[in-house]
């Protein structure tokens, strides 16, 4: 809805190739072919070629194969303007190389790689804190003069594949978690196991003002925040103790910018399992 209202198609399949991608490399898997699927009710056919433009992009950011795709066109479903994308990519992995976050364990360090913006997640509350703070998508962004509210959002989720496929073969990675809907509170636990949680403290990473200024001008809470967005950390990575310095020098040349922003602890009973100190620096100036 972002794009069609700024008319910016070229990003959107980067989103749609990185949602897959980065979700298969949390399993310690390599993205092989990736295939799309794009409805819509008339094709209107230089939006159709923005939107493959940028399918491709995200394939060749991956390192992935683009091998076919499916077009339809239905009236009856899309109001005209309208579009849909789905697509899936296949990976693979050694079976005995495969992350299913058996290897975490207490003491380890949580680093996590920066997003770059909003990414894939969250934009119903994105779109409605624009219309409650009395703008639209083509105002100029508060947080950024130079750009507007509808550009901002649509800056495409950024593609963790090449910096995590270096870093899991160095050793040492025990678990990643792509941070997207449900934010780092319901992402990371999923690579737990039972009996563990994680500490992160809020001051370890910095926000994009754009996080900040949907907390602010929306009066959306910390916790409500950390489950909607990525708030600044786009791929969590759980590592040995004893890598984390070497393998934080292995993201940074792949291009990642990297904060240690916790550790895993043993937790017991109704304890949640992501405790966030700190909460108040992540909506600083």
């Amino acid at each position: 809805m972002v794009a069609t209202a700024m008319n910016i198609h070229d990003t959107i399949g980067i989103d749609l190739v990185a949602m897959c991608a980065n979700d298969l490399i949390v399993q310690g898997a390599e993205p092989l072919l990736f295939l799309d699927y794009f409805a819509t009710g008339k094709l209107e056919v230089e939006v159709g070629k923005a939107i493959i433009k940028g399918i491709a992009g995200g394939c060749k950011l991956a390192g992935c194969g683009l091998i076919g795709g499916e077009t339809a066109e239905m009236p009856g479903m899309y109001a005209l303007g309208d579009y849909d994308l789905a697509g899936f990519c296949v990976g693979a992995v050694e079976r005995d190389d495969i992350l299913t976050g058996d290897r975490v364990a207490t003491g380890d360090v949580v680093i996590g790689l920066a997003s770059v913006g909003l990414h894939s997640n969250g934009f119903s509350l994105a779109r409605k804190v624009v219309g409650v703070a009395g703008l639209t998508l083509q105002s100029p962004a508060p947080f950024d003069l130079d750009t507007t509210l509808g550009e901002a959002m649509l800056v495409p989720t950024r593609m963790y594949v090449k910096s995590c496929l270096a870093a899991i073969g160095e050793g040492g990675v025990h678990a990643l978690a792509h941070i997207t809907g449900g934010g780092l509170t319901e992402n990371i636990p999923r690579v737990l196991p039972d009996g563990l949680g994680v500490e992160l403290d809020a001051a370890e990473w910095l926000v994009p003002d754009i996080f900040k200024w949907i907390a602010k001008a929306g009066g959306v809470a910390s916790d409500e925040m950390n489950r909607t967005f990525n708030c600044g950390v786009g791929m969590v990575c759980i590592i040995a103790p004893d890598r984390v310095e070497h393998l934080r020098s292995v993201f940074e040349a792949n291009g990642e910018r990297v904060f240690t922003i916790g550790s895993v602890v043993s937790i017991s009973g109704d304890t949640p399992a992501i405790q966030i100190s700190n909460p108040e620096a992540q909506w600083q100036s």
